[in-house]
């Protein structure tokens, strides 16, 4: 990689953290910590606002905002098929974000580009089983609570087909067996349960922050039940 691509990388690993330790850069990209405080400072010269927090790292402060100058083909094309998996694979949500956030890419493309994508996008199909339905808005919601910590409502239904009323605070989502699942402490029954987000009826976001202060993550809830996963 040469540095001026490099420092474009760095810029952009700036911008999707709020801090990043230099040594994580300099693992990055394989330079030497000596080359990071050279690369940053050569951004601040060129006008990039760089703050450092200590025992935190580098970031770019707030505010600050550089729209991408350009996309190559390779990675157009790699965006417009992800946008099928997300057809296939989430919900009603996630597909009305994921779309925005792809017409806001095609806006930086080239005349030329966009006609190629245009032809490739009717070109590429993913076939799904007909038993997997995603006839839902959760997904999108599900992340916001589990970024901001905030206890959801709901009403589910189990396998059964009786519903419940539920406060939960989603720690995780994961996909198995075809379908998302949320991975949630209980409040109803005290302890984190595997909940089908097809099986909820209608969800709500309280905004009030989590009561439980010592979460498991969700890689150690799905290492305590390695026979399910």
């Amino acid at each position: 990689m040469n540095r001026i691509d490099r420092l474009f990388g760095i810029h952009t690993l700036l911008q999707s953290k709020k801090y990043v330790l230099a040594e994580h850069i300099a693992e990055k990209f394989e330079i030497s910590i000596r080359t990071v405080y050279r690369d940053l400072r050569a951004l601040s010269e060129q006008g990039v606002p760089i703050s450092f927090e200590p025992n935190k790292g580098y970031g770019v402060v707030q505010g600050y905002f550089l729209p991408p100058v350009s996309f190559n083909m390779e990675e157009a094309n790699a965006l417009l098929l992800m946008e099928t998996i997300v057809y296939g694979f989430s919900d009603k949500s996630i597909q009305t974000n994921y779309s925005s956030a792809l017409n806001k890419v095609k806006n930086v493309l080239r005349s030329s580009q966009k006609e190629k994508l245009d032809f490739l996008d009717d070109s590429m199909k993913l076939r799904m089983p007909t038993f997997v339905n995603h006839d839902f808005e959760y997904l999108s919601m599900i992340q916001n609570a589990i970024s901001s910590r905030t206890i959801i409502e709901m009403e589910y239904k189990n396998k059964e087909e009786k519903s419940s009323s539920r406060q939960a605070e989603p720690i995780g989502l994961v996909f198995y067996a075809l379908t998302w699942h949320m991975i949630a402490w209980c409040h109803l029954r005290t302890e984190y349960r595997d909940f089908k987000v097809s099986r909820i009826v209608k969800i709500r976001d309280t905004e009030t922050p989590f009561k439980k202060t010592d979460h498991l993550t969700l890689e150690g809830f799905m290492k305590s039940r390695e026979d399910n996963f």
